[in-house]
């Protein structure tokens, strides 16, 4: 992706039309249902990942458009494949962050927190929003013009995916400790039997891993750069981007948190089977 404007090019590889139809379907149909489980269920912690949805889904439109402009690719397309496609998974993970103070509250178990809750969904969020404003400034710079600019968007960039995997770690470690303290603790476990909190931590757990191999991987990216094995093959963007945060999306739609919402008594409407219908409210 040279930066100079007058020999610039924005693909080391002509993009896949049918690849992009694809995940434009994919993310059109996880995101459609996301949005009408959030208005429905009234999940409004959810804001953000349906929103990243949106950004999935435009993104993959930006490289199906580059895919019919190939070699002449323009600069539009190009900036929202690769802006929206970097900055959605920080979004995802500001919603994760917010769920599991709330799986905590479900279950009562506040007291078995590593990180109060009250400061939890602070310290995460913050953390998240320092990540997103990193990537999208970093991204923003990659396009401006000169070699050098491109050189410091790329290194913020990388900081920034940095930065969200020491907090998606940080997070990760969190939720396992709550786990670990509320099985040992036969009092607590008593208490939170009553709830189906071991699916949303499940849901909680594996969402995290693959943002944090997403994440991983695209450090590894830009840290390669342009003449980069990743950066040179089409598939990778598909593979470990792509398919992860559509993965992603789908647990959270099998496991919706509106039952948490619902549990805490912020709302009447839960999901039903797997996230393809709603019902009213039960414990199930």
């Amino acid at each position: 992706m040279s930066s100079d404007h007058g020999n610039w090019v924005a693909y080391t590889y002509y993009p896949s039309m049918g690849a992009a139809v694809v995940f434009i379907i994919l993310f059109a149909i996880v995101t459609i249902l996301h949005t009408f489980h959030l208005f429905r269920t009234r999940t409004w912690f959810f804001i953000p990942l349906v929103i990243g949805g949106y950004f999935e889904l435009v993104g993959y439109i930006g490289r199906a458009m580059s895919s019919q402009q190939s070699p002449n690719w323009t600069l539009g397309p190009y900036v929202m494949q690769s802006t929206l496609l970097l900055i959605a998974p920080a979004l995802f993970a500001a919603s994760i962050y917010m769920e599991l103070g709330r799986v905590i509250l479900m279950v009562k178990g506040e007291q078995l927190a590593l990180v109060r809750v009250s400061w939890m969904t602070k310290i995460f969020v913050a953390g998240d929003v320092l990540s997103f404003l990193m990537q999208a400034s970093g991204a923003g710079l990659m396009v401006t013009g000169s070699d050098g600019s491109a050189s410091t968007g790329q290194n913020v960039i990388i900081g920034g995916l940095i930065v969200q995997i020491v907090f998606f770690g940080f997070f990760l470690i969190s939720a396992v400790i709550f786990q670990r303290r509320l099985n040992g603790n036969s009092g607590a476990a008593a208490v939170a039997s009553q709830f189906p909190w071991r699916k949303h931590m499940a849901a909680l757990h594996s969402s995290s891993i693959l943002v944090l191999i997403r994440s991983i991987v695209r450090v590894v990216e830009y840290v390669q750069g342009e003449s980069g094995f990743l950066m040179q093959h089409e598939v990778f963007i598909y593979v470990f981007d792509g398919l992860l945060m559509f993965a992603l999306m789908a647990i959270f739609l099998a496991i919706h948190p509106s039952e948490v919402n619902y549990l805490l008594g912020r709302g009447h409407v839960v999901t039903a089977m797997g996230g393809l219908k709603v019902k009213e409210g039960s414990m199930v």
